[in-house]
């Protein structure tokens, strides 16, 4: 899954030759899985056509502060679209449109809106050869970089002139590369090995019975999609569940049983940076489990339970850059048992929520809990979605720790 999906682009239009590209560049994004809108200079619109650009991107194409139909007139806020946008960038960016952007002329919709967008600007200039290399131009770029601009460099190659030199827009495709490759490694995660445990286990009866609990495995993918989303290298080992990271660059490592857990943990355990144990593992299993499926002949079933290995307890003891968060999901003396778990299994912090408060708990999309570090300062968060408890859980452990 590509770093853009689910972020919304404004691409700015400008007129130059090089904007029939941008027909490609906007499937691209759109395939990446971006939100994408346009907004176009008045006279990008004789190289490339809005038709062609909403249809491509799903969304209506600006140009002008206010839009015209027969039966009234729309103003289109550039504030609003400064504000809508994750990332904006300004492809092709013409040596004219480049020196208004510098001087801040806002004489149309495109320009008035870099002056208001407060996320990252990507600018891929193109123009002839010796209108890149001048003077004016060169200086240009240098001002657009030093305001935080990203300047994604023209490329070698055939000109609209006839030239051969430097000056082409980059390509599609070497846009959203650039692109890609600069957000990921502004990511606060970036580099980062992330190993998070999800869901229930289930220890087998007998072929058909199991002993279980009701985790849905929702907090640990949330997590997991969390950390892949802020850049990091995320390895999921997921009990049984029904949840799906399929649109995120995760490994997903599927297991049953606590023991199959505790192995699949350890393979990975010492190449990790952050490990997040958000698992519901079963305390204890069968010592010995029916080949065949128990016949209902007498009034009661006598079970002979033996524990299971302490993944969390294992992971705590042999310790050594990781720093190791874990879960406690409690009914009652709730700070207590938190605390306790946190210093004995020798945890960085520990992450309690109780079956007690409304809202939180297995099978909910909401949760509610209180984050506990290492040196025992609380932090509690207000109910809220798993995805936001996900967020507020990491930037919480990075705010804290040196990750």
């Amino acid at each position: 899954m590509s770093i853009l999906s689910g972020k919304n682009i404004l691409l700015g239009v400008t007129a130059g030759i090089a904007a029939y590209k941008t027909a490609h560049l906007t499937r691209l994004f759109v395939r990446a899985g971006a939100q994408v809108k346009v907004v176009m200079t008045p006279k990008s619109m004789e190289f490339v056509t809005p038709l062609t650009l909403s249809t491509l991107s799903k969304n209506p194409v600006v140009s002008e502060f206010i839009s015209h139909d027969e039966e009234n007139e729309t103003w289109n806020s550039h504030v609003e679209l400064g504000l809508w946008a994750d990332y904006f960038l300004v492809a092709p960016a013409t040596a004219n449109s480049l020196s208004k952007m510098v001087k801040g002329t806002a004489d149309n919709l495109l320009i008035a809106t870099y002056l208001s967008a407060k996320c990252p600007v990507y600018i891929a200039p193109a123009m002839d050869l010796d209108m890149y290399k001048h003077p004016s131009t060169t200086q240009n770029l240098d001002n657009l970089a030093s305001f935080g601009n990203i300047i994604i460099p023209a490329e070698t190659g055939e000109l609209a002139s006839g030239l051969i030199g430097e000056g082409r827009m980059a390509e599609p495709e070497t846009i959203v590369a650039f692109m890609e490759q600069h957000i990921q490694k502004s990511l606060p995660l970036y580099g980062k090995n992330v190993l998070i445990t999800a869901g229930p286990t289930y220890e087998s009866i007998d072929p058909v019975r199991f002993i279980g609990n009701h985790s849905s495995g929702k907090m640990g993918f949330e997590l997991a999609k969390q950390a892949a989303g802020m850049g990091a290298n995320v390895v999921l080992i997921a009990g049984p569940s029904q949840q799906s990271c399929d649109d995120f660059p995760i490994k997903r490592i599927d297991v049953t049983s606590a023991q199959e857990m505790y192995e699949a943990v350890f393979q990975y355990y010492d190449q990790m940076h952050l490990v997040i144990a958000a698992a519901a593992v079963a305390d204890y299993k069968p010592v010995e489990v029916a080949s065949q499926k128990i016949k209902k002949s007498e009034d009661q079933l006598t079970l002979t339970l033996v524990k299971n290995p302490d993944i969390l307890a294992a992971m705590g003891k042999v310790k050594k850059q990781q720093i190791l968060v874990g879960f406690a999901l409690e009914t009652e003396n709730e700070l207590e048992n938190a605390l306790g778990k946190l210093k004995r299994k020798n945890l960085d912090a520990i992450v309690l929520n109780s079956l007690q408060d409304f809202g939180a708990g297995f099978q909910k999309d909401t949760n509610k809990v209180t984050f506990i570090d290492r040196f025992e300062n609380k932090t509690t968060f207000a109910l809220q979605s798993k995805k936001e408890v996900a967020k507020d859980i990491i930037n919480q452990i990075l705010t804290i720790y040196h990750v």
